[in-house]
């Protein structure tokens, strides 16, 4: 593998790393009662962003071929149903340590992974799409993932105020 992939790889890693972690420390430093509030006005609550986001990382470890969800139930809790759907969810200490599980997992999964393994191609694209579009890697899975993480702690950070 040539290096400018693998220093590519490390970037994207590293930015990985640095959004979870912001992430993390913010989850750490809101308090119950300010999870239980909403971001904004009829929007979600800061207890379904952890759950939501919990579920999304989880969703990784099938779809980089990692191993099978930690929390498979969460899915239909925090992906297929909005917040405030009448669906019962765990409370915010059991999310705040599945929170931690998942992080952790991914970290020692990543820790294993070469370069040339972001390069191949994820569970949700087939071998005949993936020829012609060799961009579906699972890198490009992550950087999604980043994207999507940011911009859910944009709106959490919201809820430090409250």
């Amino acid at each position: 593998m040539d290096q400018s992939k693998e220093l590519f790889v490390k970037m994207i890693l590293l930015s990985w790393e640095t959004q979870n972690n912001r992430t993390g420390k913010l989850f750490d430093n809101l308090s119950d009662v300010q999870l239980l509030l909403e971001v904004s006005p009829g929007r979600n609550r800061g207890i379904y962003l952890l759950g939501h986001l919990t579920a999304v990382n989880d969703s990784l470890l099938v779809i980089l071929g990692l191993g099978e969800r930690l929390f498979p139930h969460y899915e239909n809790v925090f992906i297929k149903n909005p917040d405030k759907s009448g669906i019962e969810m765990p409370d915010i200490n059991t999310l705040r340590e599945s929170w931690n599980r998942v992080t952790l997992k991914l970290k020692d999964y990543f820790k294993k992974m070469s370069a040339a393994d972001w390069f191949l191609k994820h569970a949700s694209v087939s071998e005949e799409d993936f020829a012609k579009e060799p961009h579906r890697n699972k890198l490009n899975v992550l950087i999604t993932r980043i994207n999507h993480e940011a911009y859910h702690h944009g709106q959490l950070t919201l809820l430090q105020k409250k």
